[in-house]
């Protein structure tokens, strides 16, 4: 499961043009040389960063439900006035955040149900 989950977190790190930190950042502070060796050599994951890629993948489907491919892949790293985020990129603010994505998850899940 984590060789798939970290193929799918790379990925999407891809589209969102995420620096090699800031995606170590997602991952909960995984540092720069841990991340550099993600793909070549995969390594069991604990709870923590898949419950982390699980946020990321359900924000990054929920964003191509809401908008066309390059507006979603562009969405995490651009300033944003929410309230949630202040100005700041909703990337910004998951990296901040205890359990990064939660809260944005939930934000775009009610965006997408009309709420």
């Amino acid at each position: 499961m984590s060789g798939s989950a970290i193929e799918g977190f790379l990925t999407i790190a891809e589209r969102w043009h995420l620096s090699i930190d800031q995606a170590g950042a997602l991952l909960g502070d995984l540092p720069r040389s841990s991340a550099y060796k993600l793909r070549p050599t995969p390594k069991t994951l604990g709870m923590d960063q898949l419950t982390r890629i699980s946020y990321v993948v359900g924000i990054f489907n929920a964003l191509h439900i809401l908008l066309p491919d390059a507006l979603a892949d562009a969405w995490m790293t651009g300033p944003n006035d929410n309230h949630l985020f202040r100005g700041q990129s909703p990337l910004d603010f998951v990296i901040r955040t205890c359990i990064p994505g939660h809260d944005v998850l939930s934000m775009l899940d009610a965006l997408g149900s009309g709420q």
